[in-house]
């Protein structure tokens, strides 16, 4: 079995395939059949890729490596085709390159060469998913249930190879207030729009003195708010919407209950799932970033980490700062130093 993979040139051809959210199935048989090729037994669930034994227990934990394949539609800047990869020189320009193409690459190429190295100490797992750009519900979430429980998972993101070991949470809430209608000309009726300025001063007062080591405070911040039909007529119901960034110390349900306190409207979270996280100071990979002497960090962007309900770390080669943006890039040297870093942090794992 081939050992050693030319994760360049596969990045090159893959990057060549689009693989827009929920727009996967062709980018996904390339690698499927890729995988194959190495000799690897794949399962594939909607677009998402799983390499690897997850009911394999000898003695070590189980760790999954994880990447996505999707990217977000090209922005309008680009100068060149972004599904036609250009080469020159150290640099790898295409969509897709630096989120999360890097990574995924880097990390088939890290298992390929470390999976048979680590049997008996670590249960390597690999999966490369989809719609992770969009949260969506036919990406990592759809696989987690078919894994079972998992020690420890590595996911695969633009960070420098810095390992982020916390990262914030989203939720958004919608808020509505009733009020009661009547001709503006009277001064009838109750106004909508003023019962809800207490909630947004509310909302604005808010204070979560609970420090995070990693993460900045917690906020809620009123970002949209509409009322009114016509002019004359005082509006019976306002509504609003409330970006809520979690973190560590204080999660989503915390916070909506918080938030929740404060407010006369009925507010109703469209989601709570992506939640925040924070790796133990005890846990196996925090010991193993310590041993690789790797500077960790939190990180402020969400990720599939977000979806993930077991300890993680998330790692990768490129900048977060590229992402989608024209002209998206990798280094060859980042890929290099990706396969370097994910070998030697997996060699540190004790677990």
């Amino acid at each position: 079995m081939v050992t050693e993979i030319a994760y360049t040139d596969l990045l090159i051809e893959m990057l060549a395939i689009p693989a827009l959210s929920r727009e996967e199935q062709k980018r996904s048989d390339f690698l499927e059949s890729y995988l194959h090729n190495l000799g690897h037994a794949v399962t594939r669930i909607h677009n998402n890729l799983l390499v690897g034994n997850p009911q394999l227990k000898d003695g070590g934990p189980t760790v999954l490596l994880n990447s996505h394949m999707d990217t977000v539609s090209p922005v309008e800047g680009w100068v060149s085709d972004p599904f036609s990869p250009i080469v020159k020189g150290n640099k790898i320009t295409g969509l897709g390159s630096n989120d999360a193409g890097a990574s995924v690459v880097t990390l088939i190429a890290t298992y390929q060469k470390m999976h048979k190295q680590l049997q008996g100490k670590v249960n390597l797992l690999l999966l490369i998913s989809a719609e992770e750009e969009i949260s969506g519900p036919k990406g990592i979430t759809s696989v987690l249930p078919k894994v079972g429980d998992l020690d420890g998972v590595i996911v695969g993101e633009p960070t420098e190879m810095f390992p982020a070991v916390a990262e914030r949470g989203l939720m958004v809430l919608d808020g509505e207030v009733l009020g009661t209608a009547g001709h503006a000309a009277r001064n009838e009726g109750v106004n909508a729009i003023y019962s809800t300025l207490s909630d947004i001063e509310a909302i604005r007062n808010l204070q979560f003195p609970k420090q995070s080591h990693w993460l900045p405070e917690a906020g809620a911040q009123v970002t949209m708010i509409s009322a009114g039909k016509n002019h004359n007529v005082v509006p019976d119901v306002c509504r609003f919407v409330v970006d809520v960034r979690s973190n560590d110390q204080y999660g989503n349900e915390t916070l909506l209950e918080l938030i929740s306190s404060v407010c006369s409207a009925e507010l109703t979270p469209r989601s709570t799932r992506l939640k925040p996280s924070g790796l133990p100071a005890e846990h196996f990979l925090m010991k193993a970033i310590h041993t690789s002497n790797f500077e960790p960090f939190g990180s402020s962007t969400l990720s599939d980490m977000a979806l993930v309900p077991f300890p993680a770390v998330k790692m990768g080669p490129g900048n977060s700062a590229r992402s989608h943006t024209a002209g998206e890039y990798i280094l060859k040297s980042e890929l290099d130093l990706g396969v370097k870093r994910y070998c030697e942090f997996l060699s540190n794992i004790k677990g």
